[in-house]
């Protein structure tokens, strides 16, 4: 769900152009030198199977966590608004809010959110 989840963002012509390569999967900018706009993938669980028929699984949900990293408030929330958008409008992904948070001390405006999908077996190859 990870490399899909990617592939989407990475697709978008805003993310393109506020966030560029700064994807990253686990890993958290440091706040240090910081500038720009990052979006961190993190997996809150390992994906869950369920929706059994037979003693087979039919489902994997997933669960992961989009964190939105800028030294620019209005342009966290662009990102974080587009991204809503290629998720859950034109994807079919489920949203919970997270913290929406500013470090005084780096400037740093961060934003999460949970995103969860449900994928059937006869869909895992179209990911």
């Amino acid at each position: 769900m990870l490399d899909y989840m990617y592939s989407l963002l990475i697709a978008d012509e805003v993310i393109k152009e506020y966030v560029g390569n700064r994807i990253k999967f686990y890993e958290y900018p440091e706040t240090g030198d910081f500038s720009g706009t990052y979006i961190v993938l993190d997996p809150i669980d390992s994906d869950r199977i369920g929706d059994y028929a037979d003693n087979i699984y039919l489902s994997e949900d997933s669960l992961i966590q989009v964190d939105i990293w800028s030294d620019n408030r209005k342009t966290r929330d662009l990102v974080a608004k587009r991204i809503r958008n290629i998720l859950v409008d034109k994807n079919g992904f489920s949203e919970t809010n997270g913290p929406d948070e500013w470090d005084k001390a780096t400037g740093v405006f961060r934003v999460a959110r949970r995103y969860g999908k449900k994928v059937y077996r006869e869909d895992f190859n179209n990911l």
